[in-house]
């Protein structure tokens, strides 16, 4: 498609609508280009660049240093804020395509085409509504990344072993009350045996008296 993208709103009546930045004569095809364009077009140039940076596709690195480069234009030639843009439209031109041959077999050639490409992306300022919501995100959300009511993982790991020392102690200190009591146990049972011990043994001595004493009497009336 060529002239002014009127459905991208690049240019409407003749009225510049945002800044735009080009890469001309990119040796990749405007179908694998539109690819990953259409992925960051309406997003906030912050949030394009990361999903850039995590593209699997090898154009998304030509489109990620277009981005950049306009940017670069918003701030330094029309005094914009870099937070606050976003990517108002973006597209791929075909460019010449660079024609080559390869031999085949009985001296025939075939034709190879390389395509090419014109990337333009154009970005914009945010609308106020929308640049409020984007920072009271940013505000509720820590360096890590995450919002500043959650807990990072540090802090739950931190409670998570804290947790875990307290119930090894408690265990602990349960085992050491248990083997006291059986201790205590034991030795009630051995003093137990000791004195059903002793109460026998007095009662054998007692018996062995009496029989000494049974013994000694038809003696003594003999000597009578």
């Amino acid at each position: 498609m060529t002239g002014p993208k009127l459905n991208e709103k690049n240019y409407v009546a003749g009225s510049k609508v945002g800044t735009k930045a080009s890469a001309l004569y990119v040796r990749s095809s405007a179908s694998k280009a539109r690819l990953v364009l259409n992925i960051i077009r309406g997003l906030p140039v912050k949030h394009a660049d990361e999903v850039l940076q995590f593209t699997d596709k090898g154009i998304a690195i030509t489109v990620r240093k277009v981005l950049a480069s306009a940017v670069a234009n918003a701030q330094n030639n029309d005094g914009q804020d870099p937070d606050e843009l976003f990517v108002l439209a973006c597209f791929a031109d075909e460019g010449p395509t660079l024609r080559r041959f390869a031999a085949r077999a009985r001296g025939r050639g075939t034709r190879i085409n390389k395509r090419t490409c014109h990337i333009t992306v154009i970005v914009a300022r945010l609308s106020d509504d929308r640049i409020a919501v984007l920072q009271a995100k940013d505000a509720n959300r820590t360096a890590a990344g995450r919002r500043r009511g959650a807990v990072s993982s540090t802090a739950a790991r931190r409670d998570r072993v804290e947790r875990s020392r307290e119930r090894a102690q408690g265990l602990t200190s349960e085992s050491t009350d248990l083997d006291d009591a059986e201790v205590l146990d034991e030795v009630d049972a051995a003093e137990d045996s000791a004195a059903t011990d002793e109460v026998i043994t007095d009662t054998l001595e007692a018996a062995a008296g009496n029989e000494e004493s049974a013994g000694d009497e038809p003696a003594a009336e003999e000597s009578n």
